[in-house]
């Protein structure tokens, strides 16, 4: 160990050995940092509890073969290798957690990845500790889990804590790397949003943890994300496109879904169990490393957890949103009083034609009427797709699933929702305007948990724009696309879709304020009646539009 990784611990108790007649000082309790010979991030982290212990610890960086027992904890920073620096060595983690389980610690404190969350365009944003894989674990995922259990496996008389970290620059994973580099390597089309966490958060959590004795798993993540593009402009690095099929040249689809679909992580968590919240943002941290203190302390910029960029939803609707819907489809948009213009609210509508174009022109609509950007929840297929990815996630889409409509809802957000999935997109001509059996009761459940007023809408027109004449089943592109099929429709004959006129109707809301018993949202016969009742009102709606249209087209 070098000299400069020692310090001399704080005086703050004296006792007086009458021995010798001597004042000593108490012994202060140790924090071991134990890591391999090398290990950046141990260096930095070890440093950082230093720093913010406050001489309440001793702090001090070990190798794994100098390990001495009696510490008040040991945290153990795994050695990171191949692929692309993303797995835990196993090897090496047995032997050092066997050491420590030898040394009876008091406290384990084990440093984890959000990698153990797994990769993929069906991840939602901001995922907490109760998230379990749906569809199995990727390769580079299965390492993290076992290291986890391997570590829970300590003696009964230890403490186990585990900390999943966001990425930390100093860490060997191919994003921190990438970041690191003047020339930063991307992936074109993709801007995914990223967490970058500061040592000094990731020590205040440690201490926090040894502090309050806590064992179990915590997310130990910054205040807000940003996405990756603007974190390569705020380090000063170059961007770098490179096709994917160069890039697995080099890297397995893992670790290049990764990079296409990094996890980011909730600290609510933190926040609420360990009593510490993030001092820095990921802006914070990366200037940080960057920049002299002076510079990192201007004003964040204000990034939006999920990606949407407001400026560029107004930039649009000022321009192509404007002559789509005021010109090119002459939408006709009755009930925009139904909308609060405050609070949160639960959209619920129906969506016709493969591409989401009827969703873009409503909430350009819902925009320009009310002020407020819905947030609609996106099939993960168009997530795959290179630039429709990164512009939807612009606009404010967000993955489909419960967890992200509660934690916008949350934040007191209109969503907008399609029960009829993505079957009901694809919906054949001769049924688009009846709703489908696919139709779904989770919206009733999601509003029920949170109080928030239903607001029906229905569109006519937009099934004829994007017409299906025909569906062709294929596991193969079910399994590439995750679409049900193949829609045979105008396009790609027509290359733009065709010219239809829309009527686009809001409908009274549904207020749920009276279903205030607690388990409203698990009444299934309550949900049930409810969902009943929305359906209705917008087969009505949708009967009633189609009465008034005389043309398709005019």
């Amino acid at each position: 160990m070098n000299q400069a990784d020692k310090v001399v611990p704080g005086v703050d108790r004296t006792r007086v050995n009458s021995a010798v007649g001597s004042v000593t000082q108490k012994a202060t309790p140790q924090i071991l940092v134990v890591a391999s010979q090398g290990n950046v991030l141990a260096v930095k982290l070890a440093e950082a509890l230093r720093n913010a212990s406050e001489s309440r610890y001793t702090s001090e960086l070990r190798n794994p073969e100098h390990l001495a027992g009696g510490s008040a904890a040991c945290v153990y920073v795994p050695t990171a290798g191949e692929p692309a620096g993303m797995v835990p060595n196993l090897n090496e983690a047995e032997s050092v957690l066997r050491e420590i389980r030898q040394q009876r610690s008091r406290q384990l404190i084990l440093l984890s990845s959000t990698l153990a969350y797994g990769t993929g365009p069906a991840r939602q944003g901001l995922v907490n500790e109760a998230y379990n894989l749906r569809h199995g674990q990727p390769s580079i995922t299965r390492p993290w889990k076992a290291l986890e259990e391997t570590a829970q496996s300590c003696a009964p008389e230890t403490l186990v804590t585990i900390l999943r970290a966001a990425t930390l620059l100093e860490g060997a994973s191919l994003l921190a790397r990438r970041l690191r580099n003047r020339v930063a390597v991307t992936l074109p089309g993709r801007n995914p949003m990223i967490q970058i966490l500061s040592p000094s958060d990731l020590a205040r959590a440690v201490l926090a943890a040894v502090d309050l004795a806590a064992a179990g798993v915590f997310n130990v993540a910054p205040a807000g994300a940003l996405p990756l593009n603007s974190a390569i402009r705020l380090t000063g690095s170059v961007r770098l496109p490179v096709p994917h099929f160069l890039q697995r040249l080099v890297y397995s689809r893992e670790v290049l879904d990764f990079m296409r679909h990094p996890t980011t992580i909730s600290n609510y968590k933190m926040k609420a169990s360990l009593a510490v919240a993030p001092e820095k943002t990921s802006e914070n941290a990366l200037l940080d490393d960057r920049h002299s203190p002076d510079e990192t302390a201007r004003p964040s910029q204000d990034f939006d957890d999920f990606g949407m960029d407001e400026e560029f939803i107004r930039r649009c609707g000022r321009t192509w949103f404007r002559f789509l819907a005021d010109s090119y489809w002459r939408i006709e948009a009755t009930g925009l009083d139904h909308i609060p213009r405050q609070g949160r609210a639960v959209l619920v509508g129906t969506h016709r034609g493969f591409m989401p174009w009827d969703a873009i022109m409503a909430l350009h609509i819902v925009v320009r009427k009310t002020g407020r950007i819905p947030r609609f929840l996106t099939h993960p297929g168009l997530f795959k797709v290179p630039f429709i990815d990164s512009f939807l996630t612009k606009l404010g889409g967000v993955n489909a699933c419960q967890e992200s409509a509660d934690e916008l809802l949350e934040r007191e957000a209109l969503v907008g929702i399609y029960p009829e999935g993505v079957r009901g997109a694809f919906s054949l001509l001769r049924d688009a305007y009846r709703i489908q059996p696919s139709w779904r009761n989770t919206f009733v459940r999601i509003a029920l948990r949170h109080r928030a007023p239903i607001i029906p809408f229905v569109n006519v027109g937009s099934a004829n724009s994007l017409p299906v004449f025909a569906q062709i089943y294929s596991r193969r592109w079910t399994r590439i696309s995750a679409w049900p099929y193949i829609p045979v429709s105008s396009f790609p004959l027509v290359p733009v879709p065709l010219p239809s006129k829309w009527r686009l109707r809001f409908l009274p809301p549904i207020q749920l304020d009276r279903q205030d018993h607690p388990d409203a949202a698990q009444d299934s016969a309550l949900v049930s009646r409810i969902s009943l009742d929305v359906r209705n009102r917008m087969q009505a709606a949708i009967d009633a539009l189609l009465g008034e249209r005389r043309s398709v087209f005019f």
